[in-house]
């Protein structure tokens, strides 16, 4: 089925809107909530006050969208390009203007959470827990938070005992033999604030192969933990853990050069892996001066390892560990006025790796790779008004060249309820131990030679709200150039895959536009839509689509019981490559575009029970985000919640 966006638009706007719980922060005030994500300082800042793009999904916007895996909502947000391999479970990276997904650092609750041997993170891992917040920070961060953080930054963030206690269960079931299971207990107990929670989601999946009869199933499992003690009015103390299991089927490509299948994605029994991570975080945060001088001290690690099996033996495998150690100090000085806030932070950091392919070829032993960052931000906020800021970051590394980035952004909110906003940073990212040591039999070999990337760019954006905070309009136009982009070579005569670092320059620019509206308490609206054009050469990158567009509708009854929303999420024509040609050498395919349209109502059967239920892919559309991977059909979900 041909779909345009024209097609799509006009369908949501001819269909019934539809989501939960009136009581939340509208979405029309997107442009007054709060992040954390936006500065070393730690300070909760509302977006208005910052020169930078940045996006909030909130507990409640979750919930109304039913969002079970993260990185479903993430197609909601301007600037994002999500791709899955297959179904549920399946590699799945996100790419945020037009930049690689190792290009995005990710946090969950402050920890960096990239797998250290791949150089990104796997969203595949991340189910929704309740009562989560998502912040995006889009455009270059690497002068607050160094290599990785070239296309921005996203945080998951799980609640607070205080902000969301009691407990919780849910439980649903539906299409291809899911079930998807949550439980939550949270609180506060004296000087203690806690929040226990797990999850579970699997599914006996569906064909991923074109043509093929193979079920991909999974399975997903994820446990955290978030103690925060106040020691007194000037000491808290925070520890985070956290514990995620994913295990799925997966298919492998044809290698057979006879096969007219040759280079597609085909049924592979007894083929699949298991990513499993463990993380942590302690940090102690210590307040002065009657606030106005705090100090953080935090020590973090990721533990990550993933294994690909065939037939139950060992197909291949790695291991990865980052440890981390950082200073925060924050002073704040000034009026009401004229508020300043300048902030200093040291970042000790150790990456290590390990390959334990079963290869006599494969390097397995240890390597590792040691960091220290030093940042220096400084804010200042005038009449509430106007905000401006500046940071800059110089990183020093055992394995590469020392570096230095910065950024200046800067916003001013007019009378009229036009607010302006604008940003100027540069960024870099590090090779990856994949790309510098990685092996893989006859088919790839790592480039130990390899430089890190640099990225510069800029944006400037608009955004005006209407009426009593009815409904804010923003536009957003960004422009980045990335040097020393890591791509992938196929020499002859062997053809083995090989990373390098590119001479020419990849350009990345783009316009990001939303819309959120609440024009009546029983209606709440959140569009969104950006262009895009990627390009390395005058050559259209892959897996970035030119046109992304999403809306949701929500409608509440006036008792508050009943909610329903109305999504719909449109992803543009985009190209792929292609491994189909003996040579090894990769075609570009173009992969064509698709809408996804989900139905989603829950009804408050009591104050403590309630019922739930969606359809996902209402049109039953049949597409591939990845070359030769097709994803699911329409599926049906129903389930229960209850609060204690």
């Amino acid at each position: 089925m041909k779909i345009t966006l024209a097609s799509v638009l006009a369908l949501a706007i001819t269909s019934p809107a539809l989501a939960q719980d009136p009581s939340a922060d509208p979405a029309a005030q997107a442009d007054d909530r709060i992040v954390v994500t936006a500065s070393r300082s730690g300070d909760a800042i509302a977006t208005r006050l910052l020169g930078a793009s940045v996006t909030v999904l909130d507990g409640a916007q979750l919930e109304q969208r039913q969002t079970r895996v993260i990185s479903d909502i993430l197609r909601d947000v301007p600037g994002l390009a999500v791709s899955r391999t297959g179904g549920v479970g399946g590699l799945t990276q996100v790419r945020v203007r037009g930049s690689e997904a190792n290009h995005v650092l990710v946090l969950i609750d402050g920890i960096e959470v990239s797998d250290p041997y791949q150089g990104e993170y796997d969203f595949a891992t991340l189910i929704a827990d309740d009562a989560a917040r998502i912040e995006v920070l889009r455009g270059q961060q690497s002068s607050l938070y160094g290599s990785d953080a070239i296309g921005g930054v996203i945080q998951y963030i799980t609640a607070t005992g205080s902000s969301a206690p009691g407990i919780r269960l849910r439980a649903e079931g539906g299409s291809f033999g899911t079930f998807n299971g949550a439980a939550r207990i949270a609180g506060v107990s004296g000087a203690i604030d806690y929040a226990l929670a797990s999850s579970w989601n699997h599914t006996d999946g569906t064909p991923t192969a074109r043509g093929g009869i193979r079920d991909i199933g999974s399975d997903s499992v994820g446990a955290s933990a978030k103690l925060m003690f106040t020691a007194s009015d000037a000491l808290k103390l925070t520890a985070v853990g956290r514990y995620s299991l994913t295990q799925a089927d997966t298919n492998n490509s044809e290698n057979d050069t006879r096969s007219p299948r040759f280079g597609q994605i085909v049924d592979s029994p007894g083929t699949d892996f298991r990513n499993t991570a463990f993380y942590g975080l302690l940090r102690a945060d210590l307040s002065a001066l009657d606030g106005r001088w705090t100090t953080a001290l935090s020590g973090q690690f990721a533990d990550t390892t993933r294994k690909g099996f065939q037939s139950g033996t060992l197909d291949f495998g790695n291991k990865g560990q980052r440890y981390k150690g950082s200073l925060e100090s924050t002073i704040r000085f000034g009026s009401d006025a004229i508020a300043h806030r300048l902030t200093g932070a040291v970042d000790v950091e150790r990456e290590q790796f390990q390959n334990i392919t079963p290869s006599p070829f494969a390097f397995t032993g240890k390597r590792r790779t040691d960091n220290l960052g030093l940042v220096a931000q400084y804010d200042v906020t005038i009449n509430d008004a106007l905000a401006l800021g500046a940071s800059i970051r110089r990183d020093e590394n055992n394995r590469f060249a020392d570096v230095t980035t910065w950024r200046a952004q800067g916003s001013y909110a007019l009378a009229t309820g036009t607010r302006v906003h604008g940003a100027y940073g540069t960024g870099v990212k590090n090779p990856g131990y994949f790309e510098l040591y990685g092996f893989s039999d006859g088919r790839y070999i790592g480039n130990p030679d390899l430089k890190p990337e640099k990225s510069k760019g800029w944006e400037a954006g608009i955004v005006q709200t209407l009426g009593d905070e009815q409904a804010t309009f923003g536009v957003t136009y960004f422009d980045s150039r990335l040097d020393d982009e890591i791509f992938t070579t196929f020499l002859p005569p062997t053809f083995v895959a090989t990373p390098g670092n590119r001479t020419t320059r990849s350009k990345q620019q783009g316009l990001e536009a939303t819309i959120a509206a609440r024009p009546i308490p029983q209606i709440q609206v959140d569009a969104a839509y950006t262009w895009l054009k990627a390009r390395e050469n005058d050559t259209r990158e892959v897996r970035r689509p030119k046109h992304v567009a999403s809306l949701n509708a929500t409608l509440f009854s006036t008792d508050e019981r009943f909610s329903a929303t109305f999504t719909a999420r449109y992803n543009g024509r985009q190209t792929d490559l292609a491994f189909t040609d003996p040579s090894f050498v990769p075609l570009t395919v173009t992969l064509k575009d698709y809408v996804l349209v989900n139905l989603s109502a829950s009804y408050a059967v009591s104050r403590r029970i309630s019922v739930f239920g969606r359809i996902e892919n209402a049109l039953g559309e049949r597409y591939e985000e990845i070359f030769s991977a097709v994803s699911a059909g329409e599926a049906a979900y129903a389930g229960v919640k209850i609060s204690l």
